[in-house]
């Protein structure tokens, strides 16, 4: 693989969902694209997501959870599971899949060491604010814990809980929480994966995928965005305007052509641009 030479050395913050996640062989693709990167001179950092599985437990559990502007109403039975789930069993899987091309992966948490603080936010439906309960945004990042574990040439595999100054808990989308990242660890490249092909024009009445995007253009288009893409492109819109240059996103489904691709001049899905 011939990637960008701009990218050797660089920091590319991955945020893995949708598909890759549920599906057993496209978590061991992307586990071992993930090797291949840093082994192509990236310095690749993992942030996760974890859905499926949290709607899974608390199914099980027989805990009810809601959706409100596409994040999860979080009360705190709700954030006890989504720790167990996001730490104890996502990451857990991912370190390990990683791992076994080499004990390259370390695993963290956003409450680890601080990495993470967050602050209560709130969902926007239809123009209004609705509480959400134990639901933040990242207003902080210890970017030398992250720091440290790259340049002791490891991946770092991040769940995205976090505390806040006031000592709560917070349950972070991990769409948001990468683009933070992102930008705190000056990334040059932001990758989303999701379940379709990029972001659609006019969905759902056309399936054409909107190859390339400005920021102006795409924060007029996200009011009217599906609920479930918000958080994605509300995301790839915060990294591009304060200083990631690119922001993709991409099939998860197709790893790992789509991922690797991200890194040469021919990225698949939607490319955000400044």
């Amino acid at each position: 693989m011939r990637i960008n030479p701009e990218l050797v050395g660089a920091i590319v913050v991955i945020k893995y969902g949708g598909n890759a996640m549920i599906d057993d062989n496209l978590k061991r693709t992307f586990a071992e694209a993930v090797v291949r990167l840093r082994d192509a001179g990236v310095r690749p950092v993992v942030v996760h997501g974890g859905g499926p599985q949290i709607s899974a437990m608390l199914k099980r559990l027989d805990v009810s959870s809601e959706f409100a502007g596409g994040l999860r109403v979080t009360t705190p039975e709700v954030m006890d599971v989504v720790g167990m789930v996001l730490v104890g069993q996502v990451q857990r899987e991912l370190v390990g899949l990683i791992n076994e091309f080499g004990p390259i992966a370390v695993g963290m948490s956003g409450e680890d060491a601080r990495l993470l603080t967050a602050e209560r936010r709130a969902a926007i439906v239809d123009g209004v604010e609705k509480d959400i309960g134990q639901v933040g945004d990242v207003s902080h990042v210890r970017r030398e814990y992250v720091d440290a574990v790259l340049d002791a040439g490891f991946i770092p595999v991040i769940s995205t809980v976090a505390r806040g100054t006031d000592n709560v808990t917070y349950n972070v989308n991990a769409d948001t929480a990468a683009a933070a990242l992102a930008v705190a660890l000056g990334a040059r490249r932001f990758v989303v994966l999701t379940d379709v092909e990029g972001l659609y024009r006019n969905w759902p009445t056309s399936d054409e995928v909107i190859t390339t995007i400005r920021a102006g253009e795409l924060a007029d288009l996200l009011p009217t965005l599906d609920a479930g893409m918000v958080p994605k492109m509300e995301g790839c819109l915060r990294a591009v305007t304060a200083g990631v240059p690119q922001a993709h996103v991409i099939d998860g489904r197709q790893i790992p052509d789509s991922l690797l691709a991200v890194l040469t001049d021919t990225a698949p899905g939607t490319t955000v641009l400044p």
